[in-house]
């Protein structure tokens, strides 16, 4: 049972309803996580607007959804690991690759350096080594895309633990838990 209430579209009042019809346009439907963000329409709107600058860069919808995944397996977020499977799905990621993302692994080098700095991110705060941002150079990941990167890691965090604090009911496919690696 969530502990923040998801709002109705007869509870949605000025900018929330604006903001569920314009999601409800872009997506079909408005997602459990963004009914419960409606309760503070000045932050959905942020997360929206967030979302929306990130994706006018340069990774692709495949690489932010494995990105989205390993913040959420890191994370424990049941909501947005289910979610982003299936948004990775609708954007041509297999069933393997969104499992694989989850437990931070991919089928090309770039795409596996990039969730290795996912790691190092969280792992370290932040506070990545020299030797970390080196290899995810290496692999070819430009400067611009690790700011990209770390907009992606921090954008699914908050979301992450929006749901935490909420315990946002899961409105997707649920996913199985991924046994320990």
């Amino acid at each position: 049972m969530p502990r923040i209430e998801p709002l109705t579209d007869d509870q949605a009042t000025g900018q929330a309803a604006e903001l569920f019809g314009a999601i409800t346009q872009k997506v079909g439907k408005v997602p459990n996580l963004y009914r419960t963000l409606g309760q503070a329409p000045s932050v959905l709107a942020g997360l929206l607007q967030l979302g929306e600058a990130l994706d006018g860069g340069s990774l692709s919808a495949p690489v932010k959804e494995q990105i989205a995944l390993r913040v959420a397996n890191r994370n424990g977020c049941d909501y947005c690991e289910s979610a982003h499977t299936a948004i990775g799905k609708m954007v041509g990621l297999s069933e393997d690759q969104t499992i694989s993302a989850r437990q931070g692994n991919a089928e090309d080098a770039k795409t596996q350096a990039s969730l290795a700095l996912v790691d190092a991110i969280l792992e370290r705060e932040g506070f990545v080594t020299d030797d970390q941002l080196h290899a995810a150079q290496e692999a070819g990941i430009s400067g611009a895309e690790v700011l990209e990167i770390t907009g992606q890691v921090i954008k699914n965090f908050f979301t992450n633990f929006v749901n935490h604090i909420a315990q946002t009911e899961v409105d997707f496919p649920v996913i199985k838990e991924l046994q320990e690696v």
